[in-house]
C-alpha cells in the first residue's frame, strides 16, 4: 500500500509539474513577448514587467503575491492541497524568470510574434487553460485567482473557470492604468493598449473555456442499460472485478411480452471500453444502450457541496 502510494504521488506531481511547464511556455513564448495582458496573478505581474521596461520580471511578482494568498488559503483547502501548490507556485515562479532568458529569441520569433497576436494569443491561451486544467485535476493548483476559485467551488457548485473569468476582466481592464514598454524600449502607443485589452478577453474567454472542458472532461460519467439473459454473471463481474455497483431493475420485453432484467450502471467516461469489453466478453448477444449524465452525485462519484437547506418544523396545529 506504501509503495502504491508513492506512486499516485509521483504520478500526481508529474502532472502538476507538466501542467505548470505548459503554463509557463505560454506566456514566455506567445503571451509576454507579444505584451499581451492575461488575467489572474499572471496577468498583474506581466502589466507590471512591462511598466517598469522588464525590470521586474513576471516570476519575481508572481511568487511574492501567491505566497500571501496561500497563507490566506491553507486553512481553507487543507495542507495536501497547499504542499502541491507550493510546489506549483515554485516551478512556475522559477519557471517564468528563467524561460524568458533562455528561451531562443530565433523560437519567440517563429512560433509567435511572426505569426502576430491573435494567434499567440489563442495558443497561447488554450495552453494557460490546460495547464492550469491538468494542475487541478491531480489536486494542485497555478495560484492566484485559481485558489480563490478554489475555495469557493469547494463549498459552492459554481464552475471555476466562471469565478476566474470575473476576476479577470477587471485585472485586465486595470492595465490601460500603467504605461505598457515592448521590448525594444519603446511605448505602446494608446490604441494599441486597447487593442491588447481586447486581445486580453478573448484570451480569458477561450483559457476558461479550455479549464472546464479539461476539468469536466476528466470528471465526465456515463449511464448504461444492458439487457442480456446472463445478467447475473455479468453483474457480479461487474461489482467484484471492476468495483463498480450496478442496480438491477425488473422490465418486460413488449414485442416477445417475457419479464426480463436491465442493468443500469453509471462509471467514468475513461472507464468505458473497459466496461464493453468486459460485457461483450460474457455475454456477445448482450443489448446496450449507453449516454452521458450531466452529473453524478454519491460515493464513489462527486460530491454535493454547500450546506444542506435549513427546512422549517411544522407544528401540529399547521
Amino acid at each position: 500500500m506504501d509503495f502504491k502510494k508513492l506512486l499516485t504521488g509521483v504520478k500526481e506531481y508529474a502532472l502538476i509539474t507538466l501542467g505548470i511547464l505548459l503554463y509557463v511556455l505560454a506566456w514566455c513564448i506567445f503571451l509576454a513577448p507579444n505584451n499581451l495582458v492575461g488575467g489572474g496573478v499572471t496577468g498583474i505581474a506581466a502589466i507590471i514587467q512591462y511598466a517598469t521596461h522588464g525590470t521586474i520580471k513576471i516570476g519575481y511578482t508572481y511568487f511574492a503575491v501567491n505566497a500571501v494568498l496561500l497563507l490566506l488559503a491553507m486553512r481553507s483547502l487543507g495542507k495536501s492541497f497547499g504542499a502541491k501548490t507550493i510546489y506549483a507556485m515554485i516551478v512556475a515562479s522559477l519557471g517564468l524568470s528563467v524561460f524568458q532568458n533562455v528561451i531562443p529569441a530565433e523560437v519567440i520569433k517563429s512560433l509567435a510574434l511572426d505569426n502576430g497576436k491573435l494567434i499567440s494569443s489563442l495558443v497561447g491561451s488554450i495552453l494557460v487553460g490546460v495547464g492550469i486544467g491538468i494542475s487541478m485535476s491531480q489536486g494542485g493548483s497555478s495560484g492566484g485567482t485559481d485558489i480563490i476559485a478554489l475555495m469557493i467551488n469547494k463549498k459552492r457548485n459554481i464552475s471555476p473557470g466562471r469565478l476566474m473569468m470575473m476576476m479577470d476582466v477587471v485585472i485586465i481592464l486595470s492595465s490601460m492604468l500603467f504605461p505598457s514598454y515592448t521590448a525594444d524600449g519603446s511605448l505602446m502607443p494608446f490604441t494599441d493598449k486597447f487593442i491588447t485589452i481586447i486581445y486580453g478577453y478573448l484570451m480569458v474567454g477561450i483559457e476558461n473555456m479550455a479549464l472546464d472542458m479539461y476539468l469536466s472532461g476528466s470528471k465526465q460519467s456515463v449511464q448504461m442499460f444492458v439487457l442480456s439473459k446472463k445478467y447475473a454473471e455479468i453483474a457480479d463481474y461487474i461489482t467484484t472485478e471492476l468495483k463498480r455497483g450496478v442496480t438491477v431493475l425488473d422490465g418486460k420485453g413488449w414485442f416477445t411480452k417475457q419479464e426480463a432484467q436491465v442493468l443500469m450502471i453509471i462509471t467514468r467516461r475513461s472507464d468505458l471500453n473497459l466496461f464493453l469489453r468486459a460485457i461483450k466478453s460474457i455475454d456477445p448477444r448482450a443489448f446496450l444502450s449507453v449516454s452521458t449524465v450531466m452529473g453524478v452525485y454519491g460515493e464513489g462519484f462527486d460530491t454535493i457541496k454547500g450546506g444542506a437547506i435549513k427546512r422549517k418544523k411544522i407544528s401540529k396545529k399547521d
